[in-house]
């Protein structure tokens, strides 16, 4: 009682004195920084678990070390080892992370938090990035934390490994592990970060017992392999989901088992004249993130992804926490569209006696007609039928509810070449309320859907509801009824618009059903 009582004290004269506090988190003192308005301190680059390199590069992650002194938790930490970011498609640098620092000793999370008291016990939101499990940060300028805190939210961002250093799998890894396992390397720092949260959230002002998990794209496919995983039980009492799930693997590239991963492991140390495992932990980073065919994305491993998602969720064995998830209008991951009578003939190679149907419902008639029918097939396959697959099983299986969104809002552009619509991603700045982050021509109803978004965001994360007074009402999803809030220059819930282009995906992904 009388360190807890310490503590607090401590915090609140800092705060007094206009001065970032000095917390006790359970491995030592950390410092932070206080915005310039004084209202919002800032930890960045607070490590959750031992550096990842030697002899821990491709095991679960370890407990930190406890340091002397205080910490200066000023700058971000090194983000995971990737390529060097650049701008491509639609994400200009303010979706991407710092160029430097990248490296291996990549496991740090950063904290905003506006409690004048240790004791606030405000909502947590603890946001996963995205990048394709490939790519990206906790330090993407787009995700910044601030405005969220100043809405009353304890706002984190985590890193997690990337690629061949998050996901290979090898017999000797499997050996070693302690439950005859190995990849998924990238789920189980998720998984310590989150169980850091439940440890040391409080001393930021933080409620331990009301923790929401949210993430975008590969983000999103993580928290629905968490909200999956026994291994996360207990970890997070809400879920959001933007743009990604992981309710069904393509039939063409399903998602591998641990002994498939475990081959395809061993062939790719070959590949690399690595004749054991320590062989291929001493070799370089950048020679590992260089090398070709490595496991780079999830598998089903039999203990973080015990079986196939949508197996965990038809037996009801799903963590069953409130979900609110959702697509955009454009979202799309592809290059250029292929002309209209390529698209009809690959239609027909890949579908069969399905292809009069898919073509029914993405017709292509024009070159106009066909590229815009490619987005839409693109974003329904890739992201919509697994948000949408996600809510139906919920609503199915479940008791917590799901609330489902369409975000159609075109991000203004500066230019015609610019303009991508509500691209992929797009969403993200008005959600977390940092249109400031993101350089574009914002206009007045920009500046309001960005407010309305983040309330909801909000208010899902304190609750469990996304609704409130004087906001549009958002009534939770029902699988008979689908209605989906619809967020635009005018906001309103309607009924979701491409049912019948997603009981196409629902029955070519689960034909049992």
């Amino acid at each position: 009682m009388k360190i807890a009582f310490l503590v607090l004290f401590v915090y609140c004269s800092l705060l007094a004195f206009g001065q970032p506090p000095v917390l006790k988190i359970a491995s030592g003192l950390v410092e932070g920084v206080s915005n310039p308005t004084g209202d919002i301190q800032i930890y960045r680059g607070i490590p959750f678990a031992a550096p990842p390199v030697g002899n821990l590069r491709w095991k679960a992650p370890q407990p930190v070390a406890a340091w002397q002194g205080v910490r200066k938790c000023h700058a971000f930490g090194p983000s995971p080892m990737q390529s060097k970011p650049a701008p491509f498609m639609y994400w200009s640098s303010e979706f991407l992370i710092p160029a430097s620092p990248i490296s291996e000793d990549c496991l740090y999370l950063n904290v905003w938090s506006g409690a004048k008291s240790a004791t606030d016990k405000r909502p947590v939101i603890v946001y996963i990035p995205g990048g394709g499990f490939r790519s990206g940060g906790g330090a993407c300028p787009i995700y910044d934390g601030e405005a969220m805190a100043k809405k009353g939210v304890v706002f984190v961002t985590i890193n997690y490994r990337l690629g061949v250093f998050g996901f290979l799998a090898h017999p000797e890894l499997n050996q070693e592990s302690g439950n005859n396992t190995s990849g998924n390397y990238a789920l189980l720092d998720m998984i310590a970060a989150l169980t850091w949260v439940k440890k040391n959230i409080a001393a930021f002002g933080g409620d331990a017992a009301n923790v929401t998990v949210a993430g975008q794209s590969a983000g999103a496919s993580a928290v629905n392999l968490l909200a999956a995983s026994p291994v996360a039980k207990g970890l997070f009492e809400r879920a959001i989901a933007e743009s990604g799930g992981s309710m069904y693997s393509n039939p063409l590239r399903p998602r591998l088992t641990l002994a498939a991963a475990a081959q395809q492991g061993v062939t790719f140390a070959q590949s690399l004249n690595a004749h054991s495992l320590a062989e291929l932990r001493a070799k370089p980073a950048d020679e590992m993130l260089n090398a070709q065919g490595g496991l780079s994305a999830p598998i089903v491993d039999g203990y973080v992804v015990p079986t196939d998602v949508s197996a965990v969720y038809a037996a009801g064995q799903q963590n069953d926490v409130p979900v609110l998830l959702g697509w955009n209008k454009d979202d799309k991951v592809m290059g250029a569209p292929s002309k209209a009578d390529a698209f009809r003939n690959q239609t027909q190679k890949r579908f069969g006696l399905l292809a009069s149907t898919f073509l029914i419902l993405y017709p292509s008639q024009s070159e106009a007609e066909s590229a815009q029918s490619q987005g839409y097939s693109n974003r329904d396959e890739t992201f919509a039928i697994q948000d949408y697959a996600w809510a139906n099983m919920q609503t199915k299986t479940g008791k917590a509810p799901v609330y489902l969104y369409n975000f159609n809002r075109d991000v203004p552009a500066q230019t015609p070449e610019t303009a991508f619509g509500a691209f992929h991603s797009g969403e993200v700045a008005y959600a977390y309320d940092n249109l400031h982050t993101l350089n574009r021509p914002w206009k007045a109803e920009d500046r309001q859907l960005a407010e309305l978004m983040s309330t909801y965001w909000v208010n899902f994360a304190r609750t469990g509801n996304p609704n409130s007074k004087g906001l549009p009402d958002w009534p939770a999803y029902n699988s008979q009824k689908q209605v989906v809030m619809v967020f635009d220059t005018t906001s309103q819930s309607l009924p979701l618009a491409n049912k019948a282009q997603l009981a196409f995906w629902e029955q070519y992904y689960n034909p049992a059903k």
